[in-house]
């Protein structure tokens, strides 16, 4: 049986911006990546992984730095002509009724007013929105809105339909109802497009709607891994083969990369292994929440409590497994018996525990603490970290770096920092007279 045509092809595509100090930042790396007719394809990635600018690649709305983009064989030369897209922020014109937004791609080519008509209120219809056609944007529900933007797209009848997170900015029963109306109609014979490329950091959605999940790791974009989804729909979550294909795609999602040598982070440059962006407070409250369900977390459950996507728990993992509070194992958080005295001991002794769990484990506290113990008189300007870090970092990424690492050991009493001088010093418990003294000696 001949494979469906390609209607994308992505080959070795990289993608670089200049930053703010002349320096290049890259975010999309050797992408190389066929969509072809018939299937729904997933970009899944932690933020930074360049999931959106790979989407405005492939509508042509971005250009490549390198490498080619081509639409059936042809190199793009600006945009797709072959796709349309859904925005996360529903991008409708509120001084335009529903049936006027859903018209405006249709204008845009010219199409004839009657034609433009008819086509209108057949998209409007099928994505469930007919009697809403004079309605204005305001006088619509955000799940009314999106399906808006779905008819814009659909209209134009695309070969693509390209989706940037359009459920994120819903409620959940709202992203639940539109997810399974949207499978409804692409089960159907006549539904106007031929494949769907989804951008989402939501694991489950990419389970519950792709056909092909591609991993994107991060700094910069590039393919981690393709995961296919070879269950019949309308999918189960509580089946075992959809619960081990998400525990898949969380394991890709936290651990290392196939072949990948991460160094440990007590051995680690700060470089090899930056900071996780997140303050004491929130890593702290990540453990006492393991703690308080017996030491062992599923993190899909804690994110979904807390109403808050994965990816906004990422970070808080990665710095509690950093500072070995908490082990993970695809999407469960286990609690470390120094993790569980942290979090149950009185506050001075758990700022003791993470002093010392900082100054072995976060590597650039090390890295700080260690610099200033060796100079004069345990003082040393901020801008002299900076720019050691620019050479690994971005400016921007750079600057947050250091402030976390300030924030982590501020918090730890291992040093002080002057925001009106820059100048970063040993706490002085810890110095006297040239000697690293007290409770957190090396």
């Amino acid at each position: 049986m001949p494979r469906p045509e390609v209607l994308v092809a992505l080959e070795k595509v990289n993608k670089s911006f200049a930053g703010s100090a002349g320096d290049e930042l890259r975010v999309l790396d050797n992408i190389t990546l066929e969509l072809r007719a018939g299937e729904i394809v997933a970009l899944l990635g932690r933020s930074g992984s360049g999931k959106s600018t790979l989407l405005r690649t492939i509508a042509g709305l971005i250009g490549p730095t390198t490498g080619s983009v081509r639409y059936r064989g042809t190199e793009l030369n600006g945009a797709n002509p072959g796709t349309a897209m859904v925005f996360q922020t529903f991008a409708l014109m509120p001084w335009l009724t529903v049936q006027d937004n859903v018209e405006l791609g249709l204008a845009a080519r010219n199409v004839p007013p009657a034609q433009r008509r008819e086509r209108a209120l057949k998209a409007i219809d099928m994505i469930g929105l007919d009697g809403f056609e004079s309605a204005y944007p305001k006088e619509l529900s955000g799940g009314m809105r999106q399906r808006v933007g779905f008819a814009r797209a659909l209209v134009l009848e695309p070969d693509l339909l390209l989706m940037d997170e359009p459920f994120s900015a819903l409620d959940v029963l709202t992203a639940e109802n539109l997810r399974t109306e949207l499978m409804s109609l692409w089960e159907q014979d006549d539904f106007p497009t031929k494949s769907i490329c989804l951008v989402t950091h939501n694991i489950e959605e990419a389970v519950l709607l792709a056909d092909r999940v591609l991993v994107l790791g991060a700094n910069p974009g590039h393919v981690r891994a393709e995961v296919l989804v070879e269950l019949a729909r309308p999918r189960d979550r509580k089946a075992p083969a959809f619960e081990s294909l998400v525990d898949r795609l969380y394991d890709l999602l936290t651990g290392r990369e196939p072949g990948e040598t991460v160094p440990e982070p007590t051995h680690a440059t700060p470089t090899a292994r930056p900071l996780p962006t997140v303050s004491v407070g929130g890593l702290a409250g990540l453990v006492e929440i393991v703690y308080a369900r017996g030491g062992r977390a599923d993190l899909p459950d804690i994110a979904a409590e807390l109403s808050f996507e994965v990816d906004d728990l990422l970070p808080l993992v990665d710095a509690a497994a950093m500072l070995d509070f908490l082990v993970v194992a695809g999407g469960d958080l286990h609690l470390t018996p120094v993790g569980e005295t942290f979090t149950t001991a009185d506050i001075q002794e758990s700022k003791k525990i993470f002093a010392e769990q900082a100054r072995d484990r976060a590597p650039l506290v090390r890295t700080i603490y260690k610099a200033l113990a060796a100079s004069a008189d345990g003082s040393l300007r901020s801008a002299f970290f900076l720019d050691l870090l620019r050479r690994g970092f971005s400016p921007a990424d750079a600057q947050q770096q250091l402030d976390t690492a300030i924030d982590w050991g501020r918090y730890a009493e291992l040093f002080d920092y002057d925001t009106d001088t820059g100048q970063i010093t040993l706490d002085p418990a810890l110095w006297s007279g040239g000697v690293i003294v007290g409770r957190a000696s090396a």
